[in-house]
């Protein structure tokens, strides 16, 4: 039998690492009603295996491979349905409203770009933008440290490419 959560413990855990829910979320989604419902999934799957977590990794590591399991595997059921429909917003630039400098600019066009990536090298920039280590992302997406060190290298000039095409029309 498995120990009863503490709803505390659990609370604590969520809100120290709410901006890992966050960042993995509006990586995969790019409407705001997406958005929220992904987060809400991952939540209620961390709440379903808050009891098999184990001790040895950082909560971080931990809700980094539940999140990016729950968003790719939302992805991939959203993907077979939208695959029979074109959709018009799909096909158009998706900017935030309240645009208030070229910082924050230059963000909803990184995401843009992110948005773009296959969902493995979604999951790496994004645990590379968070300055995770390649260890760390190793442990998290279960590759070797060098393939994750070759990837990163070639998402990263891949998003430059982008950005920039992007951000010079």
């Amino acid at each position: 039998m498995t120990k009863p959560i503490d709803r505390n413990e659990f609370l604590k855990v969520l809100e120290a690492n709410k901006g890992i829910i966050y960042k993995v979320s509006r990586a995969y989604c790019k409407l705001e009603e997406d958005r929220k419902d992904l987060m809400q999934e991952i939540v209620i799957q961390i709440w379903n295996s808050f009891h098999t977590y184990n001790y040895q990794y950082k909560h971080s590591t931990w809700i980094y491979r539940i999140a990016l399991n729950v968003a790719i595997s939302l992805y991939r059921k959203k993907s077979v349905r939208q695959s029979k429909f074109i959709l018009l917003s799909d096909t158009a630039i998706f900017i935030d409203e309240g645009q208030a400098n070229e910082k924050e600019g230059d963000i909803v066009l990184l995401y843009q770009v992110i948005h773009e990536l296959n969902n493995l090298d979604k999951a790496l920039i994004l645990l590379y933008l968070e300055q995770n280590s390649y260890k760390e992302i190793a442990e998290i997406i279960d590759l070797t440290e060098t393939n994750v060190a070759t990837k990163i290298a070639r998402v990263k000039k891949i998003i430059k490419q982008k950005f920039l095409a992007i951000k010079n029309n």
